[in-house]
């Protein structure tokens, strides 16, 4: 059992290490690729500026999210053997296909890093944007290999084997595509606000800088934009849940019993000795009518389900309620940001909503990584749902808590050297802007 909950934590810690850079690589480079058209059509020097400080962050953040993506890959083979060597003809496919666009990434970064004056400016600006294409691409194919494991397809399962193999049934499983388009939204609307409140909190110091003003103008557009179109696409994620996970649906929502009209649960704590979740707030029926369409449909609780397949309840709600209330307040500031934009226009660099933007600097990947405490520890206890218990994938290797301390004293110096890398970027700014003002 501790040799099980040390490779869980360290697969958590790797993922929730890992999706941050995931994300920016996923969103950074169109914000990179919109200032550099900019650039191209103004010739403005603060988005030439800007456009090259984008991207050294790109690389940055591509190469620190290569390393941490490969240590994922391993882990995958040393820890679960016993998945890798069930899923690994099955879902091998779409792994291949991410390997290729990570290459493809890789590629058009370095033409954009070295492009300069030596291109044409139309394909260097495109090479700029198919960095971000590619790793949109990368993201979609891993998440399909996560969503056949909430969602197996492609395959009969017989005597404990996978047989009558199907690689493409498997890759476009039923759920593939609405997890595959929640993430990529979700990276959108994360690295957006993050890259916004950032530039905010160094417009506190300084309104005046041209560069973090067009800088938080374009993330907040995105920002807004994804933050917008991103509860329409949770409804659609949620509805698959609903019809593919029924337990899964129960343990975030804290529904313990059977109901037709099933309220709709804000906040609360599951008291699982009870069967109850106490302290929420109940809206009567509406969880009916979002799972299913209909106010008066039942939705299952999890007295339905045998109790060894529970998941852990109060994790899975608790983590659900902030990334619904992370979201929530996104959006509500992205309407505010539209006022703004309509009506006060002279507010937008005061330091109310600079601070409120600022605020904002996490919680998209606060939204993000308890998405995917909800989508893994929602599975529990199943790695392959409905196929394979996790447990049973485990590796017979004892002793798995030194690679989880020694993993994450690399992680904590990857950080640390992540951290130091972008101060100097941003300090390299404020210098740039000095020495203009002194030379003016």
């Amino acid at each position: 059992m501790e040799d099980l909950l040390a490779a869980r934590m360290q697969m958590g810690i790797s993922l929730a290490f890992h999706i941050i850079f995931a994300c920016v690589g996923i969103a950074m480079p169109f914000l990179m690729a919109t200032a550099h058209a900019l650039w191209l059509r103004t010739r403005n020097p603060v988005y030439f500026t800007l456009t090259k400080a984008w991207s050294k962050g790109v690389a940055i953040f591509f190469a620190t999210g290569a390393v941490s993506g490969t240590a994922l890959s391993f882990e995958l083979g040393l820890f679960w053997p016993k998945f890798m060597e069930h899923a690994g003809g099955i879902i091998g496919m779409p792994f291949s296909w991410e390997g290729a666009a990570f290459f493809l990434e890789a590629i058009a970064l370095g033409i954009f890093l070295y492009g300069w004056n030596k291109i044409p400016d139309l394909m260097h600006w495109f090479s700029g944007l198919m960095v971000g294409i590619t790793g949109v691409a990368s993201a979609i194919f891993v998440v399909a290999a996560n969503a056949w494991m909430n969602n197996p397809a492609g395959f009969d399962w017989v005597n404990g084997q996978a047989i009558n193999i199907d690689p493409w049934a498997a890759m476009f499983n039923g759920s593939m595509l609405v997890m595959g388009i929640h993430m990529v939204i979700g990276a959108f609307q994360a690295t957006a606000f993050s890259v916004a409140g950032l530039h905010a909190l160094l417009l506190l110091r300084d309104r005046t800088h041209p560069v973090h003003q067009a800088a938080m103008k374009i993330a907040l557009v995105f920002g807004v934009i994804f933050s917008l179109i991103q509860p329409l696409s949770g409804d659609f994620l949620a509805k698959n849940v609903a019809r593919t996970q029924p337990i899964k649906l129960a343990a975030m929502e804290g529904l313990f019993q059977t109901e037709k009209g099933a309220p709709l649960l804000i906040g609360g704590l599951p008291n699982e000795s009870k069967g109850v979740t106490e302290y929420a707030i109940h809206l009567p029926k509406m969880l009916s009518f979002l799972a299913f369409g209909d106010f008066d449909a039942e939705v299952q609780g999890l007295s339905d389900f045998p109790r060894d397949e529970w998941p852990p309840v109060a994790v899975t709600h608790i983590a659900f309620q902030i990334m619904v209330g992370c979201g929530t307040v996104l959006m509500l500031v992205g309407f505010v940001y539209l006022f703004i934009l309509a009506f006060r226009r002279e507010v937008l660099f005061g330091s109310c909503f600079l601070c409120t933007v600022g605020a904002c600097t996490p919680l998209g990947i606060l939204a993000i990584w308890a998405g995917w405490t909800v989508t893994e520890v929602g599975r529990q206890p199943w790695i392959i749902y409905k196929i394979m218990r996790t447990h049973e994938a485990l590796t017979p290797m004892p002793g798995l808590v030194y690679p989880l301390i020694l993993f994450m004293g690399v992680y904590a110096l990857l950080i640390a050297a992540v951290a130091y890398l972008m101060w100097r970027q941003i300090r390299s700014l404020e210098e740039k802007k000095e020495w203009e003002e002194s030379h003016g």
